[in-house]
């Protein structure tokens, strides 16, 4: 592969071109053998396309006849279609500080590049166009739909290599911009932690027109804190700094509890939006949730 294929700023070093085509190849065996024929059932087509005319048959939906041609022929001929399966995949990631956060077996931004690497492989495999929009409280990085190895190694590049800011986390933007960019419907990833609280209605309007998923990172100390004495936390996004004791019960009790209202508030926006979600955690296997998504809204559909 060219190095300019990978990177439009120059040679790329050896071990990164190393390290992106490990990920693809990752991402292309997962695709294989995990998500594909789930992925075709899930995200249809874009609309259809019509294929040909042809004689009524019985069974054959009575709307679809062809009233023109039928006067012509002199007996009932109906129109097929087929479904136009090409679609625009847009892979929105967020990179704010928060997403540097892990304290486990990854971050939830190492989280992020092996899920989205992952979704543009399974789109681009299915022929679809595979876009990529990296968001934190602005648009940092945005590849147009495209499709190809190289693009998708282009892709792979950005979401491991792109430069994280210490800013918070803007939804909301990043909506309105795919609103604007996305003029044709198609199927729409949010990779975030959703550490945000005004994107509700932007997300509902994206949501009107694109089919909007949100796939909400979290790492197991976002949810409880250890009994470990006292330690500083600091916010990523802020900066801020703050000591607490962490052997005391009530402390830890306090934490959990708003942790846990915080995702149930979450959980609660999103379904008032209809928009379907899935938890993705740092300390363990992304696919088997993943997959449970998938077949839950293909037995829906």
């Amino acid at each position: 592969m060219p190095a300019a294929t990978a990177s439009s700023r120059g040679p790329v070093p050896e071990e990164v071109l190393r390290k992106i085509r490990e990920v693809e190849v990752r991402a292309r065996v997962l695709a294989d053998e995990m998500l594909v024929g789930t992925y075709r059932s899930v995200f249809k087509g874009s609309g259809l396309e019509f294929e040909e005319v042809r004689e009524y048959e019985p069974g054959d939906e009575i709307r679809s006849i062809d009233w023109n041609v039928t006067a012509r022929m002199g007996v009932p001929y109906i129109k097929k279609y087929r479904e136009e399966r090409s679609l625009n995949v847009y892979v929105a990631v967020d990179i704010s500080a928060s997403s540097w956060f892990g304290t486990v077996r990854q971050s939830k931004r190492e989280l992020a590049a092996d899920v989205g690497a992952l979704l543009a492989v399974a789109a681009l495999r299915n022929y679809d166009r595979a876009s990529l929009l990296l968001f934190s409280d602005r648009i940092d990085d945005f590849i147009p739909p495209r499709v190809g190895r190289d693009h998708a190694l282009h892709v792979i590049r950005q979401l491991l290599y792109a430069e994280g800011r210490r800013a918070p986390t803007d939804v909301a933007g990043a909506a309105h911009f795919l609103g604007n960019v996305a003029k044709k419907r198609g199927v729409v990833f949010f990779v975030s932690d959703l550490l945000d609280t005004s994107f509700e209605a932007p997300l509902r309007t994206l949501a009107q027109k694109h089919d909007v998923i949100t796939l909400v990172l979290i790492d197991p100390r976002e949810l409880e804190l250890p009994s470990v004495g006292i330690v500083a936390l600091e916010d990523a996004e802020t900066g801020e700094t703050v000591e607490v004791n962490t052997s005391d019960k009530r402390l830890r009790a306090a934490y959990a509890e708003a942790a846990q209202e915080r995702r149930l508030e979450r959980r609660r926006v999103l379904a008032r939006m209809g928009v379907d979600s899935v938890e993705l955690f740092t300390d363990r296997p992304y696919i088997p949730p993943l997959m449970a998504l998938f077949r839950t809204r293909s037995r829906r559909m």
